[in-house]
């Protein structure tokens, strides 16, 4: 096959490469602020899917950690830090969290673990108007640090912000990817497969729940560092509920478990919203609850799962007209 030899996967890699790095530059704003949202979305998908479709447990509560790092970054860009030492606890103190809660949680499993996540969005929000000092309260919060610099072109944020998040985004992606595929992903794939036959073979099912609740609440800062690169503007809005159960359509629908379906995942949840909203406001929720059905029951892999479907639908095909006739004569 074509796509498995290496010199052909490298000159896909260099050509989408390409046209990621010099697209923007023929691209109106709102275009390029739509792919920046993409790049946000698909992390927070990613962490979604390093808990869920790589570890097998259940989470409902990782748009807590995309808010607690915007939170974060937002009070860090206002108190005047530095930017760098914003980025590193944006992304800490959500992990730190996270793995607090990851101690008790991944102790429990089935209904009790999502409940527990569960109520990470439904406390955030109210303690987010709670602590207005630090989080603006009701009204949310701002955070301007994202302006291109003079030599790169004052009039010209919107590119600046794509780059941001196109290699902030780009970094995250390999990191996980090269996890996944090494020694702590084949721990993640049995534990998601088999707990007793992950512990017969060494691998302990709670340091491994505890580690990707971590990792995913890791990613998740780094969503939320992201969203304030491009947005500049959060809220208790941002922590809500409606949100996590949108995460987590996005990542069944872009693929459970797979780096390209959280990519996928991403731009489901940033542009089939505004889609809905043009067919009809008041049917948004209907329409994107259908898509979903409609993707469990044709492709339960995600779309991320379309190209192995129609391989294996045409291998079918093609036996089937390759079997010879039966014999109706005896």
């Amino acid at each position: 096959m074509l796509w498995s030899k290496r010199w052909v996967r490298f000159a896909v890699i260099a050509l989408v490469v390409l046209v990621l790095v010099f697209a923007p530059w023929s691209l109106d704003v709102a275009t390029n602020q739509a792919l920046a949202r993409i790049g946000v979305f698909a992390v927070a998908v990613l962490g979604l899917n390093v808990i869920m479709g790589y570890t097998g447990q259940v989470s409902l509560g990782q748009i807590f950690f995309v808010g607690l790092g915007a939170y974060v970054t937002a009070y860090g860009v206002q108190e005047g830090w530095n930017v760098v030492l914003v980025f590193v606890l944006a992304v800490l103190i959500p992990g730190v969290v996270g793995y607090i809660v990851a101690l008790a949680a991944a102790r429990l499993g089935g209904l009790a673990i999502a409940m527990v996540t569960i109520a990470l969005p439904i406390i955030g929000v109210p303690l987010a108007k709670r602590l207005s000092d630090w989080t603006g309260g009701s009204q949310g919060i701002s955070a301007r640090f994202t302006s291109a610099p003079d030599w790169f072109g004052s009039r010209l944020d919107d590119i600046w912000q794509y780059y941001i998040v196109l290699t902030i985004t780009a970094a995250v992606f390999l990191l996980v990817r090269n996890l996944v595929r090494g020694k702590f992903g084949r721990a993640f794939a049995i534990v998601k497969e088999n707990e007793a036959v992950a512990s017969s073979m060494g691998i302990s099912p709670y340091r491994t729940k505890v580690m990707a609740f971590t990792i995913a609440a890791l990613i998740g800062g780094v969503s939320g560092f992201l969203y304030m690169v491009v947005v500049q503007y959060t809220s208790p809005e941002t922590l809500s509920f409606g949100h996590s159960i949108s995460l987590l359509a996005s990542m069944v629908i872009g693929g459970a478990g797979s780096i390209v379906g959280s990519l996928i995942g991403g731009a489901y949840y940033v542009l089939v919203p505004n889609v809905t909203n043009e067919i009809d406001a008041t049917l948004t929720s209907l329409i994107q609850g259908v898509i979903l059905l409609v993707a469990l029951f044709v492709l339960p892999g995600g779309l991320a799962s379309a190209p192995r479907a129609l391989r294996r639908l045409l291998r079918g095909r093609r036996g089937k007209a390759s079997s010879p006739p039966r014999n109706s004569q005896r």
